[in-house]
């Protein structure tokens, strides 16, 4: 289980505060620092936003995967986000946020950054999972979603 593993129920915000992509990289980064303290918080920001500058991580509707490797991060590490009202994120059809899979990995290591983006982007194929996950009210109900939902891809 790959996903089970880069996330937890430490890094998942049921409730994000932010409403632009500027205050949810930094809310989220924040969730990520409060259980990998050696990153630089501040690195991963601003890897963050250099790949955003290059194209939205908006992927697909209600949907942003935001995603760096930076040199602090000795694993790679991720946080889920659920926004109710929707984050402005300048996603390619332009429709707000409502669901964030943030993933900072370690520079250097760009297969298994690969792999993990490609298991995160079959899982959020599956029929249901997106709005599912939007209704989670708590990181352990998210949690075990997004592992049942990954165990069910190897069924």
């Amino acid at each position: 289980m790959v996903l089970g593993q880069i996330f937890s129920k430490d890094t998942i915000v049921v409730n994000l505060e932010s409403t632009e992509k500027d205050e949810l990289f930094e809310e989220l980064v924040e969730t990520i620092h409060s259980v990998c303290p050696e990153m630089d918080r501040g690195e991963a920001v601003q890897s963050l936003n250099e790949r955003e500058a290059k194209m939205s991580t908006g992927i697909m509707h209600s949907v942003a995967v935001p995603h760096a490797l930076i040199s602090s991060m000795n694993k790679t590490i991720g946080a889920i986000g659920i926004s109710r009202n929707g984050i402005d994120y300048d996603a390619l059809d332009k429709a707000p946020v409502h669901l964030v899979f943030m993933l900072i990995g370690i520079q250097g290591e760009t297969e298994q950054h690969i792999q993990v983006l490609k298991q995160l982007a079959n899982v959020l194929q599956i029929p249901g999972f997106v709005d599912k996950m939007v209704r989670c009210e708590t990181s352990s109900d998210a949690y075990n979603l997004l592992c049942s939902a990954e165990e069910s891809l190897s069924a």
